[in-house]
């Protein structure tokens, strides 16, 4: 089959790209060698930001696009993406208070700002945000971002995008692309079964992250090539630190900023690091060194010291960033750059460079520009303005999405109410299909998971394994021990479904 657009990689820029184009009418293929948001995607922050500390490397473009996309993709998410206050502690020694004030004014301003709330200052000695802290701290600055559940918002991505049309692989491999005049012909393996498929392209699209270069040089036969930079970034979970729902953004003596987040209800996110990673993608995980220094920076701020061993679930991944030769890796832009191959008659390969989850939806604009070009039509873009799936209501109307559910499934409790709708949204219905009671729901497998939801995530969002469901799908592997785990897996594997088949 020849397609338009042929799609590299499964993370959130690939699956952004996907439904940017098949909503507007191109045939489109993607192939994810693993599963989705498995590799970059599910290790962010979870934050949709502007990228307050981008400021002080001048990067006011990549900063002014990042703050006007927050109230847009929370328009679009509401049940993934949520507004949430930050509090910047002032630390003596450390920028001094006109330059964070500066910085938050600027922040404030450049980004069109319409729901969010704007920055104001706290008196840490009298706001409960400063009982948790040292006594050093007297005054903090309070200002808005967004959060993301990040892999949800790749997945919910690659639905729309299939259920516009696009062939959506998981587990599936490019494996050769060739040129051939002016278009491209692609050996894809089937990573369970070893099966080779060969498919047609018009543009293909390299957005495979991490592994973009690799793409270039084994798959697409280039010569040695190198434009990223891979920086290792680590986060932890301990038990929760705080009560109130508030976040904090602390400033650590090495230039580098840590965040410390309320994590699903009983937990607090720390992270991240920004270390020059020089292994393989595939293989990153965090380090002692990391975990180490995580605490130490958390525990300069909070009165009870972050300890190891309060550690009780810990990520890494890699972020590809552009190469612009930075000494620091703090430093390395976050913005993207796309570079074609191919001009004139030739097939053409865009080649996604860095970018980050909150500008995600403007990049797949940037690279369907190129699309049109290669291809000779005019498209429209639309989908800062068309919900995701389950997003299709009010950004203040969560809470009457849970009592809507509530109501319909009086036998849930209030806590797989609130997770079915920050998972499913609208669509939270229709994994719950027309149950009346829990037993109609089949297996219970632990903390609100059921073999109908699991069901459910095997036919309509690709999921297959039990980190799939556990860490990706959801986060209810904090939830889940051993045994719990065990009867999962001994579900799936006598309900298997096949990666070609998932989601169809």
């Amino acid at each position: 089959r020849m397609y338009d657009v042929a799609i590299i990689g499964g993370g959130i820029n690939g699956c952004g790209i996907a439904r940017d184009a098949a909503g507007r009418g191109y045939t489109v293929f993607l192939a994810e060698k693993g599963d989705l948001a498995a590799g970059t995607s599910s290790g962010s922050t979870k934050l949709i930001h502007g990228g307050l500390r981008y400021l002080e490397h001048y990067e006011f473009r990549l900063v002014r696009e990042a703050l006007r996309e927050r109230e847009t993709l929370w328009g679009i998410a509401p049940h993934v993406i949520w507004p949430m206050r930050f509090v910047l502690p002032h630390a003596t020694g450390l920028r001094p208070a006109w330059l964070l004030r500066f910085g938050l004014f600027v922040y404030d301003h450049i980004g069109g700002r319409k729901h969010l709330p704007a920055t104001r200052t706290l008196d840490l000695r009298r706001d409960p945000a400063g009982e948790p802290l040292k006594p050093g701290f007297a005054m903090a600055f309070e200002f808005s971002d967004c959060w993301v559940d990040d892999a949800r918002l790749v997945v919910l991505n690659a639905v729309d995008a299939a259920e516009h049309g696009a062939v959506v692989r998981t587990r599936a491999a490019f494996e050769r692309i060739r040129r051939t005049g002016d278009h491209w012909t692609a050996k894809v393996r089937d990573q369970a079964s070893g099966a080779v498929a060969t498919i047609k392209a018009r543009v293909i699209v390299n957005a495979a992250g991490p592994w973009v270069d690799k793409v270039l040089g084994q798959v697409a036969g280039f010569n040695s090539v190198h434009n990223i930079r891979l920086v290792q970034g680590s986060h932890i979970v301990v038990p929760r630190l705080f009560d109130h729902g508030r976040s904090y953004f602390f400033q650590n003596t090495d230039g580098r900023i840590l965040f410390a987040i309320p994590y699903e209800n009983d937990f607090t996110l720390i992270g991240t690091t920004d270390w020059d990673y020089q292994g393989s993608p595939d293989e990153v995980s965090i380090t002692a060194d990391e975990t180490r220094y995580i605490c130490a920076a958390a525990s300069a701020y909070f009165k009870t010291p972050v300890r190891e061993v309060d550690v009780v679930w810990a990520y890494s991944a890699v972020r590809p960033l552009l190469d612009d030769g930075t000494s620091k890796a703090q430093e390395a832009t976050r913005d993207y750059v796309l570079k074609v191959d191919g001009v004139g008659d030739k097939a053409q390969l865009i080649n996604v460079f860095g970018g980050k989850i909150t500008t995600y939806r403007r990049l797949a604009e940037a690279v369907l520009d190129r699309v049109d070009d290669a291809l000779g039509r005019t498209t429209r873009a639309w989908s800062g303005a068309a919900a995701l799936p389950g997003g299709n209501f009010a950004i203040d109307g969560y809470v009457g999405q849970v009592a809507a559910l509530a109501a319909a499934y009086p036998f849930l409790d209030d806590q797989t109410c609130r997770r079915l709708v920050r998972s499913y949204g609208t669509r939270a219905s229709e994994v719950l299909g027309e149950a009346q009671s829990w037993a109609d729901l089949g297996e219970d497998f632990g903390a609100g998971l059921t073999a109908r939801e699991v069901r459910y995530l095997q036919a309509a969002e690709w999921a297959q394994t039990i980190d799939d469901i556990l860490w990706r799908r959801s986060k209810l592997g904090l939830r889940f021990d051993g045994a719990a785990r065990a009867r999962l897996g001994a579900w799936l594997a006598a309900h298997p479904v096949a990666g070609a088949d998932a989601a169809d």
